[in-house]
């Protein structure tokens, strides 16, 4: 307990430190490049309120400690949130004292510079303390309380999350022989013998993968507290995709709501901010290859540029889809003659040798060249770059509920199909990703998306 509270004082005075380095780099820069030293003691008293203010907050936020399993958009988020407050109170403290003047560009100056320093720190604060745990440094010794199903789903995850520090040192299970291996980690013993083999390994934390034992799981809390251990329960339910556990009170009645996962509040702007800023900067880019293209297109067939149709939007809000045109421009009056000639299963209709399909339709298609005026999609708001494939009207009300979950979020220009097999990839299993991706759904996963696009586009395999 010391070398923890040794360890806690140690973090917070390292982090502290650093954060007033960056305060005063922060603050020094615009002055020296901006401001008059005839004024230096009144610009230090608002500086130092303006510091104190955010470290009075970042404490508030609890950002002085290194919580693992905190994500790092959600700690950006508090960073963020604490600086702009900080500076909202700032800006009314100098504008209602009048007692000096500081200039608005090196107010904005400051507020960015505290920005971005400070995520930048934070960033690689945070890679560094996942890799330094991820490779043994201060791990925590983890017992798993259970071997059916759960636990090797808990197992299968700690294993793909190492910057958590968990490390299992077995498993207690009243119906499994002593010895038995559970992927790759042996039974320790029974309940009964929870006390003894906690000692005896040193465990630091308990989870527990049987919550429908009710009696038993109250035993281990109540030896818990004398054994110097954490007990955490896995939810009965937590393939529902439940994100939030919140406890509260009926009376003297202790109550624990499970809440449907959603993406977060702060995380969906971040997610918004990126999308904006790589459909903003595509546009600009491909604007050379989108004119190219435009006139190829108008030279192979006739009719118009885009090929606009209603898609489902999130929370099945309709919105027009742009595309640049690959088929003949009356390829939606031939569909009913074609039906019977559909590859795909499910709603979905797609035939490999399409006649309607133009001879440039055909590079488009297959380079998914067609898709990029879907980046005017993104920037509107209509879609992220990243989620479901927006099908077309009929193609959804005719589907079974299970595709209804995938209008729970914004669609996308690209997504975990896409990667994996574009065209061929059966209906089923594209319902199957997009639910996964819906319920796993972070920032990293749609980096790592996005990078696996690239070449799965370029390689042009599966696409007609």
């Amino acid at each position: 307990m010391e070398k923890s509270r040794y360890r806690d004082t140690w973090i917070f005075g390292f982090y502290l430190f650093i954060d007033i380095i960056l305060f005063l780099f922060s603050f020094y820069l615009p002055f020296v490049k901006n401001l008059s030293f005839d004024y230096l003691r009144e610009y230090a008293l608002i500086y130092s309120l303006w510091g104190t203010l955010t470290i009075l907050l970042f404490i508030i936020c609890n950002l002085y400690r290194t919580e693992r399993e905190l994500t790092i958009p959600k700690e950006l988020s508090l960073v963020w949130k604490a600086i702009i407050l900080s500076s909202v109170a700032t800006a009314a403290v100098i504008y209602f004292s009048k007692t000096v003047i500081l200039p608005k560009p090196t107010f904005i100056i400051n507020c960015l510079l505290l920005l971005g320093t400070f995520s930048l720190w934070r960033m690689v604060k945070r890679f560094v303390v996942r890799y330094l745990v991820a490779h043994g440094y201060n791990n925590f010794n983890t017992l798993i309380i259970g071997g059916g199903s759960f636990a090797k789903g808990l197992i299968d995850e700690i294993r793909q999350t190492p910057y958590l520090g968990l490390k299992i040192v077995g498993l207690l299970d009243d119906f499994k022989e002593k010895g038995t291996e559970i992927e790759g980690y042996r039974v320790l013993g029974r309940l009964c013998d929870f006390e003894t083999l906690v000692q005896q390994n040193f465990v630091d934390v308990v989870l527990v993968t049987i919550p429908g034992e009710k009696e038993k799981i109250a035993q281990l809390i109540n030896s818990s507290g004398y054994l110097n251990v954490s007990i955490r329960v896995i939810p009965e339910r937590f393939g529902l995709s439940v994100g939030l556990l919140k406890s509260s009170h009926i009376g003297y009645i202790p109550t624990i709501e499970y809440i449907t996962k959603n993406i977060h509040g702060t995380e969906l702007l971040g997610k918004r901010m990126i999308d904006m800023a790589i459909s903003g900067l595509g546009l600009i880019l491909l604007l050379p290859l989108f004119v190219i293209l435009a006139i190829l297109i108008k030279i192979d067939s006739r009719g118009p540029i885009f090929y606009i149709s209603k898609r489902f939007g999130k929370k099945g809000r309709v919105f027009n889809f742009y595309k640049f045109r690959s088929m003949v421009s009356n390829a939606d009056d031939m569909l009913s003659m074609l039906k019977n000639k559909n590859d795909a299963d499910g709603p979905i209709f797609k035939i490999k040798n399409d006649p309607r399909v133009t001879n440039i339709g055909k590079f488009l298609r297959k380079y998914s060249l067609d898709e990029l005026p879907q980046l005017w999609n993104v920037l509107k708001g209509d879609m992220s770059t990243v989620g479901p494939r927006p099908l077309p009207l009929d193609q959804v009300e005719n589907s079974d509920l299970k595709q209804l979950k995938r209008l729970g979020i914004k669609p996308g220009i690209t997504g975990l199909w896409q990667i994996q097999g574009r065209s061929d990839i059966a209906f089923r299993k594209l319902i199957k990703w997009d639910n996964w991706y819906i319920k796993h759904w972070s920032l990293s996963l749609d980096f790592r998306i996005l990078l696996r696009t690239i070449p799965a586009v370029l390689h042009g395999k599966g696409a007609y």
